[in-house]
């Protein structure tokens, strides 16, 4: 007999939120990382708010605001205006941030507001070292082996935005209107002497066959062990920048461990004498592919014939999934946000995300293996 097509809304619900949430769901392991990291970071949450406590309307609670945030990375939720949508319907959503099913949704302007005073207090960067104490308690980091690599990142500006530096809104002088319909073929144009009137940290940088577009770039270091990314940070796009940010990011891991036997992977790119000599005044042993490409490599041929290089030539190749991961699933393909340090911030909330559903997944392989 078929079913009649009916809908009877009953007038009360004794279920929980909880309980829409199945047993099983990836989230719930997620939340509860989450949770036990802000809960570390409640000190700095109390002294973010302790002026704005004297006064006025409650803000969105911190906890809730960043558990928001890595909703939008999680579900590749393009705007916090459809973000705050979802969340209106969303049961998923509700019981990740933490609200209730009679709670208000916050207003899109209101929510992107607070999101700018976790940015200003670093709070994404240290929601990203506390998700790396978890692994570390777990003994998910090795501290010895690790990997670089950088990205290009697209910024949210576009040719037709850049000007000559120091002229203004001259269009005449190479730059103009986004729907004025200027031509800027045969005009040379440089970071030197242009910038982006729109986001002008942003920098013209092209690599290989791609075509020269306003970008960032975006660099992580990983630990070897079990793929976890153990540093990010953004920096202007330039031909130097992979190279600094690999000597600043490792230099940070030989401070934590001043005498353990460090080995950084890399590709051909990093294989430039300046930089393996600073690697070994670092006492960090160079594991980078050798460019023997019309040159000689600097990378000894005593440390490419062991098998330590070999096995770090292998290891390195995961950490484009972090960037396969946050380019596709995340949201650094192109950032919709403008200036250097928000685009960090961003970049290093998806490397935060990426860290816990890679330990989630880790979580559930040691769990399999204990029965």
């Amino acid at each position: 007999m078929r079913g009649p097509d009916t809908f009877t809304e009953s007038l009360f619900s004794v279920k929980k939120l909880d309980d829409f949430v199945p047993a099983t769901h990836p989230l719930r392991a997620i939340r509860a990382m989450v949770n036990d990291a802000l809960i570390e970071l409640e000190d700095m949450f109390a002294d973010m708010y302790e002026d704005a406590a004297k006064g006025g309307r409650p803000s969105i609670a911190p906890q809730k605001l960043l558990r928001a945030m890595l909703l939008q990375v999680l579900y590749s939720v393009r705007s916090e205006r459809l973000l705050m949508e979802q969340v209106q319907y969303n049961l998923l959503f509700r019981w990740f941030i933490g609200l209730s099913m009679d709670d208000n949704v916050w207003v899109p302007t209101v929510f992107s507001k607070n999101r700018q005073r976790l940015i200003e207090h670093d709070a994404v960067v240290a929601f990203f070292n506390e998700v790396l104490a978890q692994a570390e308690r777990k003994n998910w980091l090795s501290k010895e082996h690790f990997s670089v690599d950088g990205t290009l990142i697209q910024a949210w500006a576009s040719h037709k935005s850049i000007v000559p530096k120091k002229a203004g809104d001259d269009d005449d002088a190479g730059g103009g209107s986004s729907n004025d319909g200027s031509d800027f073929r045969g005009q040379p144009r440089s970071n030197d002497t242009h910038e982006s009137k729109t986001d002008p940290d942003s920098r013209l940088y092209r690599k290989g066959k791609t075509a020269s577009e306003m970008r960032f770039m975006g660099h992580t270091l990983m630990d070897n062990r079990h793929g976890l990314i153990v540093n990010a940070v953004v920096t202007q796009a330039d031909g130097y920048a992979e190279r600094a940010a690999a000597r600043a990011m490792i230099n940070d891991a030989r401070q934590v461990n001043p005498e353990a036997e460090i080995t950084l992977g890399a590709d051909k790119g990093y294989d430039a004498a300046q930089f393996i000599a600073e690697l070994q005044q670092l006492k960090v042993e160079p594991h980078v592919a050798q460019n023997k490409s019309g040159r000689r490599s600097a990378v000894p041929d005593e440390i490419a014939q062991t098998d330590g290089y070999a096995l770090s030539m292998q290891c390195r190749k995961r950490i484009e999934q972090a960037f396969g991961w946050a380019k596709t699933i995340g949201s650094i393909r192109q950032v919709m946000v403008r200036g250097l340090k928000k685009v960090d911030q961003l970049f290093v909330l998806n490397m935060a995300a990426y860290n816990l559903v890679r330990m989630r997944s880790l979580g559930q392989v040691r769990l399999q293996g204990a029965r």
